[in-house]
């Protein structure tokens, strides 16, 4: 290849030196796409190849491709990339220079004596241009098994790489010719500012991105309703925006607990990992004691730091604290298998990120405890008429959208003559009264469903899966709960020293989905229906089920 191309070396030895020189001070500025750096040599290398020919564009291209990655410091798992674009770009070399022959072009001097030595001059560098992509989607799809297309970033900022370098290549070689080495130092200067004010403005243009991302995320997030949508949509997001094996929320406790409410593995179930974890001795708490962020790109830098939930194989940790109002409230810990996976920008993302999810937890907090609030009695504590009818509204929506088959039982039951409690005892005893009772019902239905308060004395149970049989069987425990044992009541107006006992009875009604009915939006009418049919008006302290008002009926 040498003897090939013929290069005219004689008296240039030091200029081809100038020329590495100059190759290897801008391989030294790359910006890095895809774990893949884009470095701004072509325009040197184009000068080198026109006058020396192609053994020397290769050597130099090879050498500044070799800096650029030890620049870069590819982790371990990367170290593969350096024999492949290494073969890769001897080949794009090879294959450009051979279309360039084709085309009839030369090298010295004479490269480009007419206006027709263009055609094979632009001949090469657009061929140049695609075979290195050609070979980088090659490459990619088919070694690595990273599918995608060949129109992706890294092809627009090399295309645009090209279009500006080239020409400034194309007239370092011509000063070359006209005025010697100094043409190498006059244009090659330029040419190392340009490379960093490119990588640069790439730089910028990166970190743009990660902001206006993270802007969109964080107004998702102070849209979400619900404590845990803004954890769920908080990791999702990491997720996306960086490269994430492990990520760890914890809430602040207290000065030394941490709680751990979020944690996300590799394979990305979002979810609850020992949420009663305290007392982390690890980078979590190391930045809740200091209050400072931390970037470690490699486990040397953090392996003094005891941890058990950071498994051996990571590397790379972002920790940054999440605070509200000048207070930590808690952290976020992001680790990568790999090293150097986090850049200094990338630690001030998250802290603007875990900002927002601050304000986002605290008003999800607000909103469910407002919400909790308008939810439930304030004398009971139990559920109230609105969240009940909301509850079997959504029960029936559900079932009619899904078509399961399935039971769905109401008991609605009202206390007998609980007037005469409030005459005779007074309003706060009734009040005691119906907060035991919410005791004793909550106690006695437990998980089999939800119990309310339905208004005044009435309450109601829903009970989703339950048959008639069993929910009779539940009524019945109730009334016979509610007779049998008796109400202590220590708020009375009476004469009598200390808690009174008052005896009270219920009169209840019990409706089945779909014995009694088309849709379980229809139980707590048919319910109320029986307890007055069939309890209230023949003696109360009875349970009637809706089937037995209707065989009467009839």
């Amino acid at each position: 290849m040498f003897v090939v191309t013929d290069p005219n070396m004689q008296g240039r030895e030091f200029d081809l030196l100038s020329f590495t020189f100059m190759m290897v001070i801008v391989a030294l500025f790359p910006i890095v796409i895809h774990n893949s750096p884009i470095i701004f040599i072509h325009g040197i290398s184009l000068a080198v190849f026109l006058y020396f020919g192609l053994f020397f564009e290769m050597m130099m291209t090879q050498i500044a491709y070799i800096v650029s990655i030890s620049k870069v410091k590819l982790s371990r798992p990367y170290w593969y990339k350096l024999p492949l674009n290494l073969t890769m770009f001897l080949f794009v070399s090879l294959g450009s220079a051979l279309f360039y022959y084709a085309l009839g072009g030369s090298h010295g001097p004479s490269a480009f004596d007419t206006p027709g030595d263009a055609i094979p001059i632009i001949g090469y560098v657009f061929s140049q241009f695609i075979f290195n992509h050609v070979f980088i989607y090659f490459v990619r799809n088919y070694f690595l098994g990273n599918k995608g297309t060949i129109f992706d970033k890294e092809f627009f900022w090399d295309l645009g790489n090209t279009a500006i370098v080239m020409p400034i290549g194309f007239v370092l070689y011509v000063l070359y010719m006209e005025i010697g080495e100094a043409a190498i130092y006059y244009v090659g200067l330029p040419f190392v500012g340009l490379s960093l004010i490119l990588t640069l403005y790439y730089a910028s243009q990166n970190v743009n991105e990660y902001l206006q991302k993270a802007n969109e995320i964080g107004q998702e997030l102070t849209g979400r309703l619900k404590v845990g949508e803004v954890l769920d949509r908080f990791v999702e997001s990491l997720t996306v925006l960086f490269p994430v094996n492990y990520v760890y929320i914890f809430d602040r406790k207290n000065k030394d607990d941490l709680e751990l409410i979020r944690y996300f593995d590799g394979d990305k179930n979002i979810g609850f990992q020992n949420p009663q974890f305290s007392s982390f001795e690890g980078v979590s708490q190391s930045v809740c004691a200091s209050g400072q962020p931390i970037l470690y790109q490699s486990r040397k830098k953090w392996r003094h730091i005891q941890s058990d939930l950071i498994p051996k194989k990571v590397e790379s940790i972002m920790s940054v604290p999440i605070e509200r109002n000048n207070k930590i409230e808690g952290i976020i810990t992001i680790a990568s298998h790999k090293k150097r996976s986090y850049e200094k920008f990338q630690l001030m993302l998250v802290g603007i990120l875990a900002n927002y999810m601050a304000v986002a937890i605290q008003n999800a907090r607000h909103y469910e405890e407002t919400k909790r609030r308008s939810e439930l009695c304030p004398l009971t504590k139990l559920y109230n008429y609105r969240y009940f009818e909301n509850l079997v509204s959504d029960y029936a929506d559900t079932y009619e959208q899904v078509g399961e088959k399935g039971y769905a039982s109401v008991i609605l039951l009202d206390l007998d003559h609980f007037k005469r409690v409030n005459d005779q005892y007074g309003h706060e005893s009734g009040n005691e009264a119906l907060c035991e009772l919410a005791v004793r019902l909550s106690h006695i239905v437990g998980d089999d469903g939800t119990v309310a308060r339905y208004g005044g004395e009435e309450f109601v149970v829903f009970l989703p899966g339950v048959g008639r049989e069993k929910s009779l069987a539940i009524a019945e425990e109730l009334r016979h709960h509610i007779s049998s044992v008796p109400f202590r009541l220590k708020e009375h107006i009476t004469d009598h020293q200390g808690a009174i006992d008052a005896w009270l009875t219920a009169s209840i009604g019990v409706a089945t989905f779909p014995e009694d009915c088309e849709s379980p939006i229809e139980l707590v009418r048919h319910a109320d229906r029986a307890m007055y049919v069939g309890a209230k008006q023949q003696g109360r302290n009875k349970v009637a089920s809706y089937e037995r008002v209707l065989e009467a009926a009839e």
